[in-house]
């Protein structure tokens, strides 16, 4: 249990006052009945059994800031990083700002922020290995880093930037609400060590002494019906009706006069110039999840012709069956999905604990998709083995298979794109995802199919026919689904105009790159589809094309998401200066609190030196170290 100094302040205890029933969001503050069985259990904190005494213990509990009080020192953060051992270069606890009006009317507003212990704390829900509880004591949310695996998709869905993936270790921590002071009626080490008393802490809805004001919003604050988060503020101070991010994200901040609320707006402060960007593009830290989901959606797309096309009598199609191109594609199917999945589990911080993604198949989109994408795999390996033996039990065994792939199929594909519908990323969250997902089976499946025929010469008319509409239909899905993303997101009163303002700047010409190849694309597959036949060299390069597209708009799809997260500063927080800093070296400087991506990285160069100059036992030692970042 944490030890209480004997000359403690008081201002760092906790108070004992009358709460309210419900908060704000008309949620009960009481996290339990009083007579509820979790009642007088211990949190076992550092193994002691001990239990708190905190009249308040089974109360929801929130931080309090007071904007107008934050002089932007950091003591926060630094207390909060001592007691919990934080690494430099990220923070449970940070503190950014947003700023506007122009001198001698200028006005920088600081905001200090960690977990807000939400009432529906969305990265409990997403975590599919079950890192996350929501306490009866406090509420307060906490995480396990022992069992977190580093798939990062808590810190996707959580609107506020709270659960923090490291780097170098690879897996997910955030703050923990300081549960072993609350324990012994202390506040959280934070609220403590602030300078200018902005922080405080206590029971939600709870006023603190001399602070007039318990508001769930501030400019720069994401937008609070995603989570219900627990964290109130006072801001008096008129503030102007711009305020602006001076970190690299193009968001500002607009009064509306009616309400007084402050909803992001587009601040164009990268100008209106198109650029290619290929490197940040094609080399970006997602590449593992571009790979996954093309591979997979392009084997799921195919094979789904394959068996409905058998199944209804499909000419071409059965043609293809009983071609010798039929077992060489059912090979390249499970080689396309065995590598995607190897790709996309190498991306994972912890790639040895990978099983876990199973644990949260009740509520985590993630695990859903992983049990689908699972299943469709072994139906696919089942059939794939069966289909070299022609008698009646391995007809039987295939229609068996095909039935579990296709149920895969189907759960894993909903899923792959349930899991991006994330309302703290507006550019995924929009239907046209599901649209690019299909579009992709199709267009891809299409192709790859016909890519095999060719080799295998089992390419007919008919087949080329069939490909051909299947893929300009895919292409048109794909045209029909960014047409209406482009249309809902350019007006839109939210991070989604910035991302297609980025689209069209940072990326404008990748963008438009894209969009010309798809309507060659199409028009290709068209003139196909009407002439009845085509030469190799026009379904070759109608192929590369659609590849060529697909890779460049699934690059975009994971380059332009910007989160509803909270301002950062010039350095900190601030992604343009972390990828800066590593791509000159700064992140070198620990002092800068920017840290290379070790976690996943294995370098082979590195592994054949530590075994051509060293002695048996420095190989053993280095060779670990480079498996192991």
């Amino acid at each position: 249990m944490f030890n209480v100094r004997e000359n403690e302040p008081e201002y760092a205890r906790l108070r004992k006052e009358n709460s309210k029933k419900v908060n704000q969001y008309g949620n009960p503050i009481d996290t339990v009945p009083a007579d509820d069985v979790l009642c007088g259990v211990s949190l076992n904190i550092n193994g002691d059994a001990q239990i708190g005494e905190n009249p308040d213990r089974y109360k929801q509990h929130g931080f309090y800031f007071n904007a107008d009080n934050c002089i932007g020192c950091h003591a926060c953060e630094s207390a909060c990083s001592e007691k919990n051992d934080v690494p430099s270069h990220f923070a449970f606890r940070s503190v950014g700002f947003v700023e506007g009006g122009t001198y001698p009317n200028y006005q920088r507003l600081n905001i200090s922020m960690a977990c807000n212990h939400c009432d529906d704390p969305v990265c409990l829900k997403g975590c599919p290995t079950r890192a996350y509880t929501k306490f009866a004591e406090y509420g307060a949310v906490l995480q396990d880093p022992d069992i977190c695996f580093g798939c990062g998709y808590c810190t996707w869905v959580c609107p506020y930037n709270a659960p923090q993936l490291d780097p170098v270790e690879g897996v997910v921590s955030k703050c923990n609400m300081c549960v072993d002071r609350l324990e012994v009626g202390l506040k959280p080490a934070c609220v403590s060590a602030c300078l200018g008393n902005a922080l405080d802490f206590g029971v939600i809805e709870n006023t603190p002494k001399n602070r007039t004001q318990v508001k769930t919003e501030i400019p720069g604050f994401p937008r609070t019906d995603i989570t219900n988060p627990n964290i109130r503020f006072q801001q008096v101070r008129s503030t102007q009706r711009d305020m602006v991010r001076v970190d690299e994200t193009a968001v500002k901040y607009h009064k509306n006069d009616g309400t007084g609320q402050f909803k992001p707006e587009l601040d164009p402060k990268h100008g209106f110039k198109r650029e290619w960007n290929f490197k940040r593009l094609l080399g970006s830290h997602e590449n593992a999840h571009i790979a996954f989901t093309l591979s997979i959606q392009t084997v799921m797309g195919a094979f789904f012709m394959i068996i409905l096309g058998s199944w209804v009598g499909l000419s071409p199609i059965a043609g293809f069956v009983k071609s010798a191109a039929y077992l060489p594609m059912l090979l390249v199917m499970v080689v396309l999905t065995s590598a995607g999945l190897f790709k996309l589990n190498m991306h994972l911080g912890k790639p040895h604990r990978f099983y876990r993604g199973f644990y949260n198949l009740k509520m985590s989109p993630v695990s859903r998709e992983i049990a689908g994408v699972s299943a469709f795999f072994t139906g696919l390996l089942g059939y794939s083995f069966f289909a070299l033996f022609d008698n009646d039990f391995a007809s039987f065994m295939q229609i068996i298979f095909s039935l579990l792939s296709l149920l895969g199929l189907a759960l894993g594909g909903y899923f792959m794109y349930k899991l991006y519908r994330i309302p703290a990323r507006p550019f995924w969250d929009h239907w046209q995802t599901a649209t690019s997902f299909v579009a992709t089976g199709l267009t891809l499946g299409g192709s790859l199919l016909g890519v095999v025929a060719l080799v295998f010469g089992a390419m007919t008319n008919d087949l080329t026919v069939l490909l051909a509409t299947v893929i300009s239909f895919g292409v048109l899905i794909e045209c029909i689904g960014l047409f209406g993303h482009a249309h809902d997101l350019k007006p839109a009163n939210s991070e989604g105009a910035v991302s297609f303002y980025e689209q069209t700047t940072t990326y404008g010409k990748s963008y438009w790159l894209r969009n010309g190849l798809l309507v060659v694309s199409i028009l290709l597959a068209l003139s196909i589809v009407l002439s009845g036949t085509s030469s190799v060299a026009v379904f070759g390069v109608l192929v590369v094309l659609m590849l060529v597209a697909s890779i460049i708009g699934r690059a975009l799809f994971y380059m332009l998401v910007i989160p509803t997260t909270m301002p950062g500063a010039f350095f900190w927080r601030n992604k343009g200066f972390v990828e800066h800093a590593r791509e000159v070296g700064l992140a070198d400087m620990p002092q800068l609190g920017v840290a290379y991506e070790r976690h996943h990285k294995f370098n082979i160069n590195e592994l054949i030196e530590t075994v051509l100059s060293t002695s048996l036992e420095e190989k053993i030692a280095q060779a670990k170290r480079v498996f192991t970042g």
